[in-house]
């Protein structure tokens, strides 16, 4: 089953919830609705199946429903980021976290500043040149 991100809220204790809205084969979402129980919720909307969490697993994901019936997120990408980081540690490390965490939760980084431009690269325009005062601006003969 794959989830995704509908919307965020804090619920009435503080704590931040995840609203995800959640696809799959009819089977799937079968074994999904019987697996939530009394805590199956639709859309009131579309119709579609939702999963509240309060751990985000970012943009999208898939869902497991465990041999114990419990519905889990699949965290494999965030365990393999994670043993990737750790071996290699350092600034390289934290790089690798920073790059995976970016991708598993579907960030686009920002792109750099562009450099600013070298004096000798610009072209001096009629407002940047400035002009030395005549004798005559001066009041001078």
């Amino acid at each position: 089953m794959n989830v995704s991100l509908q919307r965020s809220y804090r619920s009435k204790n503080g704590n931040a919830t995840f609203v995800y809205k959640v696809t799959g084969k009819a089977s799937d979402l079968e074994a999904f609705r019987s697996a939530q129980g009394e805590y199956y919720r639709e859309d009131e909307t579309s119709g579609d199946a939702l999963w509240f969490t309060t751990r985000c697993i970012g943009q999208s994901g898939t869902l497991i429903i465990t041999s114990n019936g419990n519905i889990v997120p699949d965290m494999s990408a965030f365990d393999q980021a994670s043993s990737i980081a750790s071996q290699y540690g350092g600034n390289f490390g934290q790089e690798l976290a920073k790059q995976a965490a970016q991708s598993i939760l579907g960030v686009t980084p920002n792109a750099a500043p562009a450099a600013p431009a070298s004096p000798a690269d610009s072209t001096p325009t009629s407002e940047d040149v400035v002009e030395e005062p005549s004798e005559e601006d001066l009041g001078e003969e």
